[in-house]
């Protein structure tokens, strides 16, 4: 019973994150206030109700007379959940502070392309701008942009890139490397990585801080986004009805294009006025539903990464947990 209500209350909990993350994508989208609620607590107390009765009747007549008895028993499963709506500063944590760059570098780190991490959790490095969704428009990347991280990406693959933390300027910090064992491809395109960057071509290890411009050219200066910005950018690439854009309900979609190619969105969110037969998750919006295909692997992915990540600006609460007191049956 309790392996069953574990994965029971784990794949309700998952099913319902994965609706709340994408119901909040839509509604930034339209310009609605996004709501998260926490699951703070699941807490399960059984009860089992048993009963047993005995009858009979007698007569002077022996055909007539009889006896009965019988048996029932239930268990009921009486579960307590608790919600946490996010709220003032914990929501300025969670969704207005600016994911730390050792974060960032470690997922790099843990094997996740760099360029899906970039794109994703990077607003720009040593100001090259990733694409930008504003409140009103969206604003393309800089040229310089998918170049440079598809080729941090090859000299990812090679192996020839990593990071770790080392004393700089007497206090510790996070250093970008670029290995010492390179093929001739993989030095061509770290020394083209140095130069778009502007960082020392000599150089193999570099200071990572936060903020737009670097200070020097031993150092790189990642300017990182948001919870609150990664959806509103994710929520930009969405199919939206074209009766709501006439309407101006919502800004229509816009596709990036990079020396005349269209640059594949992160994510693809589509729209059906039924409700869909194959879908990851779904939400009704607008007399509408909004889905990710179960088809769509890329999207499933990077979904199921935007719910990751969104932990990593998770900080401590100080908050007492909530006392909740079962009752003996």
């Amino acid at each position: 019973m309790m392996v069953r209500d574990r994965f029971d209350y784990t794949g309700s909990i998952s099913d319902s994150w994965k609706t709340q993350m994408l119901i909040n994508i839509v509604k930034i989208r339209y310009g609605d206030a996004p709501v998260f609620l926490d699951v703070s607590s699941v807490i399960t107390s059984y009860e089992l109700l048993a009963s047993a009765n005995v009858g009979g009747s007698f007569t002077s007549n022996p055909n007539t007379a009889g006896a009965s008895a019988g048996v029932t028993a239930a268990m009921a499963n009486r579960p307590t959940v608790t919600y946490t709506p996010l709220s003032g500063e914990k929501f300025a944590r969670s969704l207005m502070s600016p994911i730390p760059p050792l974060s960032v570098l470690n997922l790099i780190q843990s094997g996740y392309p760099v360029d899906y991490v970039f794109r994703l959790c990077v607003q720009s490095i040593n100001g090259i701008e990733n694409r930008r969704a504003g409140a009103v428009v969206a604003h393309p990347a800089d040229p310089q942009f998918y170049p440079l991280i598809e080729k941090m990406k090859n000299v990812q693959n090679s192996g020839a890139m990593g990071m770790r933390i080392k004393p700089v300027d007497k206090k510790e910090a996070v250093v970008f490397v670029f290995h010492g064992k390179e093929g001739p491809q993989t030095q061509a395109e770290s020394a083209e990585v140095r130069r778009i960057l502007g960082l020392n071509p000599k150089s193999r290890e570099f200071k990572v801080s936060y903020g737009l411009v670097a200070e020097k050219n031993q150092e790189i200066a990642l300017l990182t986004r948001s919870m609150l910005q990664i959806i509103n950018n994710l929520a930009s690439y969405m199919e939206v009805p074209e009766e709501d854009v006439k309407a101006g309900r919502v800004n229509p979609t816009l596709r990036e294009e990079v020396a005349g190619q269209t640059i594949e969105p992160l994510l693809q969110v589509k729209v059906s006025s039924e409700k869909p037969d194959e879908a990851f998750v779904e939400v009704p919006y607008r007399n509408h539903w909004f889905y990710i295909d179960d088809r769509d692997l890329r999207s499933k992915k990077l979904f199921s990464f935007l719910m990751f990540v969104f932990t990593l600006v998770e900080t401590e609460d100080k908050t007492p947990p909530p006392v909740v007191t079962i009752p003996t049956r």
